[in-house]
């Protein structure tokens, strides 16, 4: 080679070199320390828009056509999962698949709720002057808790309602018909008269009868603008039961239940898209919650999971949120789960099953200990201090402590707790020490230091529980910290190498250490994809959880416009586009199914993440609220938390924020605030 290509050499490697450091690159990083641009990521389609009224609603227009969608909603007794929509021609889709999870199937295990799929054969169908109407071509469809489909049939208006029970065992169809025509129409709805009885050495009760019934269903000549209704009940019962229903006051005790929803933990911000997505958030959290014989019980739901609690989905997930929402179903359902969950524990320190199930009569374990452990002390101290009952309180500490010193027991030479997996129970690696279960265990010192505080118990405890999540924290950032494909952030365990999407857990706890490329690592196209973040680079599993954690890591690490940007993304997507309106579980595995507790998560990145809320004491707690910088108010109202009514009030005056605090109607709290630091409340 001659000496002056040696030199143009040697002058472009140094300045690729200085290139590369101006740019913060680092190691061996695969891309630019840039987050996902996600308009080249996903233009978002909007299919449905906003109503006004607490609801969406899908214009089906021909550049609709074929679609269709599904989701599910519960009461006590049932759940049902609905995909709708419509098919090539524009012609109706809908089909009920539901869910008795208090009618078990044998065996007893996970999965055996009564479950029976109905198609349109096992709908009322529409006849006119004696023949069969033209197929329903819906045009309308909207959602507000309640599913009502608008189709035209002929010279017909066929209109749709379906919702569940709040109580009973069933789910009902409201069927009304209007002659839209300009000539008198004899109708006929048809009788529904599906029947069948699944054997009784199938069920754990005996033999179950599933019907769907309208009576006689109806008929009569409807003159221009007349009207005639049927209701079509979904419904399963034991031997000798019978049921009597009065579908308009079902339908009212179903829009009461809602209304009860969106009149406590109230928000209000300038983006009506995330007003309505918490709304629902709310709601699909709520409404799935079931009165098995071993008390009220969360379940996910999913077509898969009733009757049961798990560590993650409701001990760590959702339990630490209905204080806030106050609603006395889901306070209750979360004391039951510390109850069962407490059952378990044993002076030989063997672990805590993962998941209880068939109504709290067997149990699942089949992962192993997943850090089971360290979710439950986590969700149980943070319940406890949010619900603010000294009672229950005083409950929950013999099993808050236990999973502690069961956490310690696991301790490894290292300083870190070993686990055999995480919530994911094997679908990725997790070696012998992950992450997840040691943020979550340094988060329930913390909680536990502070519940003890309040409760005046064992200040020696109190401190020790400091002490350890000090040293915990220390432990973490020796053991995990490291650099992962460039990024100065977390493996997720000893000896990863690839991103995970967990590795947000710390900034969810207040551990900022690497807040920096961490931020950039879960926001990289590593990691973020067009469905939020993938569980691990290079795979194209998504789980919602993951991405929900995120943003209220990243809110309440203090970085709101980032945050926001890609919350405002996800938040369009799942309540407008192809799949709504709640945030779901997982895909590929499960079809992206509407499990419950991520909306709990969901409702979580607005009480945690952008209004900063961390309970410190039984009346107490501390916020941070993160108002983005395009936005000049955001308000939480009635938020029931610390046996309170709390309103959080912010409001934007020059650089700074006015926070006002009150406690039905009561100024506790004024300040101008430069957003630096937090702020403490006690009531």
């Amino acid at each position: 080679m001659k000496r002056t290509h040696l030199f143009q050499l040697f002058l472009v490697l140094i300045l690729t070199g200085i290139l590369s450091a101006c740019s913060g690159n680092k190691g061996d990083r695969t891309a630019p320390a840039a987050y996902s641009d996600l308009a080249s990521l996903d233009t978002l389609q909007d299919i449905w828009h906003l109503d006004g009224h607490d609801g969406i609603v899908w214009d089906i227009t021909p550049q609709h056509v074929p679609h269709t969608d599904h989701l599910e909603f519960s009461g006590l007794q049932v759940s049902c999962i609905l995909t709708y929509g419509v098919d090539e021609d524009g012609t109706l889709v809908l089909r009920k698949t539901v869910v008795w999870p208090m009618l078990r199937t044998i065996p007893n295990d996970t999965h055996a709720s009564l479950i029976n799929g109905f198609s349109e054969d096992e709908d009322t169908h529409v006849s006119v002057d004696g023949k069969p109407a033209v197929p329903e071509k819906p045009y309308r469809i909207r959602f507000n808790g309640v599913l009502t489909l608008l189709s035209k049939a002929g010279g017909l208006e066929v209109r749709r309602v379906l919702f569940p029970s709040t109580g009973r065992p069933a789910i009902l169809e409201t069927v009304t018909v209007k002659n839209v025509s300009r000539q008198p129409l004899h109708v006929t709805l048809d009788r529904v008269g599906y029947e069948h009885i699944n054997p009784a050495d199938k069920g754990v009760y005996g033999a179950y009868t599933i019907r769907a019934d309208n009576g006689d269903g109806a008929k009569g000549l409807l003159r221009p603008g007349d009207t005639l209704t049927t209701t079509v009940v979904y419904y399963a019962l034991k031997k000798g039961e019978t049921l009597v229903l009065d579908p308009a006051e079902e339908l009212a005790k179903r829009r009461r239940f809602i209304r009860s929803l969106n009149s406590s933990l109230v928000l209000e911000t300038p983006d009506p898209v995330i007003d309505q997505m918490f709304r629902f958030a709310k709601l699909r959290a709520t409404e799935s919650i079931y009165a098995t014989k071993g008390g009220l019980m969360h379940g996910p739901g999913g077509g898969r999971y009733y009757a049961a609690i798990w560590a993650n989905d409701q001990a760590e997930y959702v339990d630490p949120f209905f204080p806030f929402l106050g609603n006395a179903n889901g306070d209750e359902s979360a004391i039951n789960s510390f109850r069962h969950f407490a059952r378990f524990m044993n002076p030989e320190f063997r672990p805590i099953p993962s998941s209880i199930i068939a109504e709290g009569t067997d149990i699942w374990n089949g992962a192993g200990d997943r850090g089971d452990a360290a979710m439950i002390a986590y969700g149980a101290s943070r319940f406890a201090l949010a619900y603010s009952d000294t009672a229950v309180a005083d409950s929950l500490l013999p099993l808050i402590k236990w999973c502690l010193q069961y956490c310690e027991k696991k301790m490894l030479p290292e300083g870190v707790i070993a686990s055999d997996c995480d919530e994911l129970e094997g679908r990725f690696p997790a070696g012998k020490a992950n992450l997840s279960t040691n943020i979550l265990a340094y988060g329930a010192y913390r909680s536990a230091a502070n519940l003890l505080r309040s409760l005046g118990k064992e200040e020696e405890l109190a401190a020790a529980y400091d002490r350890d999540a000090d040293s915990l924290h220390a432990h973490i950032d020796k053991y995990f910290g490291g650099n992962v494909m460039g990024y100065d952030t977390y493996r997720y365990f000893q000896g990863n190498k690839k991103l995970r999407s967990w590795i947000c857990l710390p900034l969810v706890m207040g551990v900022d250490d690497r807040k920096e490329e961490t931020l950039h690592a879960l926001l990289s196209p590593q990691l973020w994809s067009k469905n939020g973040i993938y569980t691990q680079a290079g795979a194209p599993t998504f789980w919602d959880r993951a991405t929900l954690y995120a943003f209220r890591g990243i809110f309440y690490a203090g970085e709101t416009d980032i945050a926001m940007k890609y919350f405002r993304y996800y938040s369009q997507k799942r309540l407008l586009g192809e799949h709504v309106p709640y945030a779901v579980e997982a895909w590929p595995e499960g079809n992206q199914r509407h499990l419950s507790a991520e909306s709990g998560l969901y409702a979580r990145v607005i009480t945690e993440g952008l209004f900063g809320i961390e309970p410190t004491g039984l009346r107490s707690f501390t916020c941070a609220p993160r108002l983005p910088s395009d936005w000049d108010f955001m308000r939480l109202k009635h938020i029931k938390a610390f046996q309170s009514d709390l309103d959080i009030n912010v409001k934007r005056e020059g650089k700074k924020m006015l926070v006002t605090v009150t406690n039905r109607g009561k100024e506790v709290l004024r300040k101008k605030w430069d957003g630096k630091g937090k702020l403490e409340v006690r009531l």
